[in-house]
């Protein structure tokens, strides 16, 4: 099982260098393995028998101690078919950000931040993502809003070194953004 690095370790808060060759085997068996933990971080039996383990919805390489520009998206897209919204991005950029921003009412969390960190961490409502998708195993646009937007920017953070709890207002955490939209 994979070791998730915390928020104290020095290489969370660092840039990650661009993967070279993102159609390699070796990148696509990291990819596969961390999106196995998020599946199994999911399952509450999992869970139940490996109380260390807490739910996630995306992993960024830096976290599993690899400091490559990758990352792994997998949740319930809420449909009634049952579909799960998945990526396994390898050197993700933002190419256009909405102006509008978007906050999670209740804030964000992170699999590598063990503390309280409250508060409103605003983000682009909309965002268009350009990446190679080794599910796929093709370069890909993705277009995102509200909670799919949050989730690709939380772990592109990670791959420059950002933390959610570095968007958080330190003065004023709570702090409302005008025609923010509150998820």
């Amino acid at each position: 099982m994979l070791k998730i690095v915390k928020d104290t370790a020095k290489s969370l808060h660092s840039r990650c260098t661009p993967v070279e060759d993102p159609r390699s085997k070796e990148i696509k068996a990291t990819l596969d393995e961390m999106t196995q933990y998020l599946k199994d971080s999911q399952d509450p039996a999992f869970r139940e028998k490996n109380p260390q383990v807490r739910e996630g919805v995306g992993l960024a390489a830096p976290q599993i101690g690899i400091n490559k520009r990758m990352l792994v998206i997998y949740y319930p897209s809420g449909e009634e078919d049952g579909s799960y919204i998945q990526y396994q991005l390898v050197n993700p950029v933002i190419v256009s950000q909405s102006i509008r921003q978007c906050y999670l009412v209740n804030g964000e969390g992170c699999l590598s931040v063990d503390g309280e960190h409250p508060g409103y961490a605003y983000r682009a409502n909309k965002v268009t993502v350009k990446a190679y998708d080794a599910l796929k195993g093709e370069d890909i646009q993705i277009v995102a809003f509200g909670f799919d937007a949050i989730v690709l920017q939380h772990e592109i953070d990670h791959l420059n070194g950002i933390l959610f709890y570095d968007r958080i207002d330190k003065k004023n955490p709570f702090k409302e953004i005008p025609d923010a939209v509150a998820i």
